[in-house]
């Protein structure tokens, strides 16, 4: 590494290179170690492997050579949970004038911080303070610890809390806390899931050696959450410093691609440089404030278009053009509810036309592909797309037919309460709409009908000698040999292998025939 190199620069030693940078990279080992991942080279047998393929052939010779084997460590450090500042919770501990340290009794507890303080932004005003740090134990002068705890300490263990929060005569009831845990669900940004899971973890080990709870892990699930990304801009000031425009003070133009080619400040027209996408942050001032968004748009289509943005675990990339979006397709439910309140009523299921048999269906397999995204998969964008391809089918059925309005309340009915999670305000006054007197939140969610998904026909696809050469609408109930002579009497079909001698035919019911003829 870069010690390496100063050692062998300042004792005149000469450094013989082994890794060559990729291509395009430079490297100068006159000025500096390289220590970027690169290919061998100078390595003998192991010339010209790139670094995991180098890393790979070593450690399996070595370890054929019986002189060394591949081994993960990890690294633990203890966890100092002590802080010499204000901000944080009293640690309950006493030192006695001979300099013993002792759990607070119970009397002499909670420590309570005291409020009559002033801050200097040097030390911390508990520090020194007689009034705080000054009692009696046992009928002899002591001292109270002055320190804190380290925040984390706290946030550490809260979700335990939880389960018992009524609880004001001990820190936790193991008997609630035990019917609770360990959490379903642990959701958390990747800066947040790294340490914080990591105290969390630990904690819990710490309340179970105690005695508080019998499980060994706080969390069952783990999802990173990915970063809200948006478009930044800045100008370069007299003195070279970048000066970051927020982008609701932009007036962008675009190509046809979407990609920015010029900016300007709104406020004075002065022109601006795009940085990019990049993660919302105060040092770049491309923060959007939700509250804006949520005056201009709706809490529920803000809600509704950061979820299917993008799945939840990657990146998503703020766009107004998308929260419009997201308002039409709510604005499409709320129209197409109130056309159909607008009919004297809603007809029923028993007898449907073919399309509307189809459109039913629809509904159906988009409870059943919602219900998987979201409570299975936790991919939200694809349960919302599923929803708003239901509304494209449904917004075709005929309110005309007794049929069209029976499939269409049915297929509202579900949408409304597979999207009443993520739009739950608008969601919430076409339930009340459509005659509902409690919350739809509290509504079960919609079941998949199976008798529903199945289908009267199917697409029948058939090839000869692999190519497609028909298409036919067949039974669904029919078998391999209708489907086959079916197959074989279609006039396309019967084009391609006049003259031919078949050899097989290969029937995948429901699907397609396959006819091999030479």
């Amino acid at each position: 590494d870069q010690r390496d190199w100063e050692f062998a620069q300042k004792y005149g030693i000469d450094i013989q290179q082994v890794i060559a940078p990729a291509e395009g990279e430079e490297c100068d080992l006159s000025k500096a170690a390289y220590t970027e991942k690169g290919t061998l080279i100078n390595s003998g047998e192991f010339d010209g492997l790139e670094f995991e393929a180098a890393f790979d052939a070593i450690a399996a010779k070595l370890a054929a050579e019986g002189k060394g084997e591949v081994k993960t460590n990890y690294r633990l450090r203890d966890w100092g949970v002590s802080r010499q500042r204000y901000w944080g919770a009293p640690i309950p501990v006493i030192r006695t004038q001979d300099g013993d340290a002792i759990p607070a009794p119970e009397e002499l507890q909670p420590v309570i911080l005291p409020t009559e303080v002033v801050m200097d932004g040097v030390n911390s005003p508990i520090k020194n303070n007689p009034q705080f740090e000054n009692i009696e134990f046992n009928g002899q002068p002591a001292f109270r610890e002055t320190d804190t705890f380290d925040t984390f300490m706290e946030s550490s263990w809260y979700y335990a809390r939880y389960c018992s929060p009524r609880d004001d005569t001990q820190m936790l009831n193991p008997e609630e806390a035990n019917y609770w845990l360990p959490v379903d669900q642990y959701i958390g940004g990747i800066e947040h899931a790294i340490l914080h899971l990591l105290y969390a973890r630990f904690f819990h080990k710490l309340l179970r050696d105690a005695g508080l709870v019998k499980s060994d892990e706080p969390f069952k699930n783990l999802l990173t959450q990915g970063m809200v990304l948006a478009e930044a801009f800045f100008y370069v000031t007299e003195n070279g410093a970048k000066e970051w425009v927020n982008p609701t003070e932009v007036e962008i133009e675009t190509d046809d691609k979407g990609r920015v080619v010029a900016a300007k400040r709104s406020s004075d027209g002065k022109e601006l440089q795009a940085a990019g996408m990049s993660k919302m942050s105060k040092s770049k001032n491309n923060g959007v404030d939700p509250q804006e968004a949520i005056d201009q748009y709706g809490a529920d289509t803000v809600r509704l278009y950061t979820m299917f943005a993008a799945p939840p675990e990657q990146t998503l990339e703020w766009s107004d053009s998308g929260v419009q979006g997201a308002q039409r397709f709510l604005n499409r439910v709320w129209r197409l509810s109130y056309d159909l309140m607008q009919q004297e009523n809603m007809g029923d299921l028993s007898s449907l036309s073919k399309d509307e048999k189809d459109a039913r269906r629809k509904t159906h397999e988009t409870i059943q592909k919602v219900s998987d995204d979201v409570g299975r998969r936790y991919s939200f964008n694809t349960g919302i797309a599923a929803v708003m391809e239901l509304m494209n089918t449904l917004q075709k059925v005929d309110l005309e037919s007794a049929g069209g309005r029976a499939v269409v309340a049915e297929g509202l009915d579900a949408s409304i309460r597979m999207l009443s999670p993520i739009a739950p305000h608008m969601t919430q006054v076409l339930w009340e709409a459509f005659g509902n007197d409690d919350l739809v939140v509290d509504a079960a969610w919609p079941e998949v009908d199976e008798k529903a998904l199945e289908k009267d026909s199917i697409l029948l696809v058939v090839q000869v000698n692999g190519k497609v050469r028909a298409k036919l609408e067949a039974p669904a109930s029919a078998g391999k040999d209708e489907l086959e002579a079916m197959a074989m009497a279609d006039e396309a079909v019967q084009k391609q292998i006049e003259g031919k001698t078949v050899r097989k035919v290969i029937v995948v019911p429901g699907k397609l025939v396959n006819i091999v003829a030479n």
